[in-house]
């Protein structure tokens, strides 16, 4: 009889065990069309970039589709509005999306599993148009890989593999516009806001987009107005899918990482999907 009894406490164990796998074996065989964005906001190639701006602001979006005679022929995001425009003096409403988009769009189809989709855009380096039958269906970014990873040996990997370790910092008395060109100079989309050297806030090309480009703001007053506090943190040594949960619950693309409070690295959603795409 014990030995009967002992086997119905295991028998439980066994299937919570099996049950998990099959979860993990589930977010591990979704297809693009499960994670996509649907919602897809286009552009034309003779629209200016400030409307372009206005687009993706008001949308809190950091991508349009370019369309020209009702089919996609490039993309346009907001790290070529930082790179391509702001960071060597363009004028938003001169310059036309044509001359900055980029082409041709990276498409997948809707089959496609999630971990060929996270490979294929770390290797082309760009967000992810999703077609169906020839026709375009949705579009995938780095944020929404990172709300599906799945629990396995890859997402355990520690994100002091993968975060980037230089992390640039500014006092919150810097001047916006010359944060811009920082970042755009060095291809970062974010940037640590400091108060006596102290970290109070971050600053990211989100909040220079959708809180001051797409309003009309002027560039010139001080970063510590606009940056983002308190900043959201985790302790080195956390997994890519602790990371990445904290970014879905959060609503954030970046992620200070800190030891003893001290920041000492940032990692980004496109680093958790190239450390999944590994």
């Amino acid at each position: 009889m014990e030995k009967g009894k002992s086997l119905d406490k295991e028998f439980p164990s066994i299937m919570d065990s099996a049950y998990k796998q099959y979860k993990r074996d589930l977010l591990r065989y979704k297809k693009a069309n499960e994670i996509m964005t649907q919602e897809v906001f286009t552009i034309t190639p003779e629209a200016s970039m400030y409307q372009a701006t206005k687009i993706m602001g008001e949308k809190h979006i950091g991508s349009l589709i370019v369309m020209k005679y009702e089919a996609p022929v490039g993309i346009v995001t907001e790290r070529d509005l930082l790179t391509r425009v702001l960071a060597i003096g363009k004028n938003l409403k001169k310059e036309k999306v044509k001359n900055i988009m980029s082409y041709p769009l990276i498409s997948i189809g809707v089959t496609t599993k999630i971990k060929d989709a996270a490979k294929t855009m770390i290797n082309k380096k760009s967000r992810l148009v999703v077609f169906d039958a020839g026709k375009l269906v949705g579009i995938i970014t780095a944020s929404d890989l990172i709300r599906s990873l799945p629990e396995i040996p890859e997402t355990e990997a520690i994100v002091d593999h993968f975060m980037t370790k230089e992390v640039i910092t500014m006092d919150e008395k810097t001047p916006i516009n010359i944060i811009a060109q920082i970042m755009g100079e060095q291809r970062i989309g974010s940037v640590i806001i400091t108060k006596k050297k102290n970290p109070v806030g971050i600053f990211t090309e989100r909040d220079l987009l959708t809180t001051l480009l797409s309003n009309d703001k002027l560039l010139n007053s001080p970063v510590g107005e606009k940056a983002s506090s308190p900043i959201i943190t985790q302790p080195q040594g956390i997994s890519i899918h602790k990371a990445a949960i904290t970014m879905t619950l959060k609503h954030i693309r970046r992620l200070p990482i800190v030891k003893k409070e001290q920041i000492i690295g940032i990692i980004t959603a496109r680093d958790l999907v190239e450390a999944y795409a590994k």
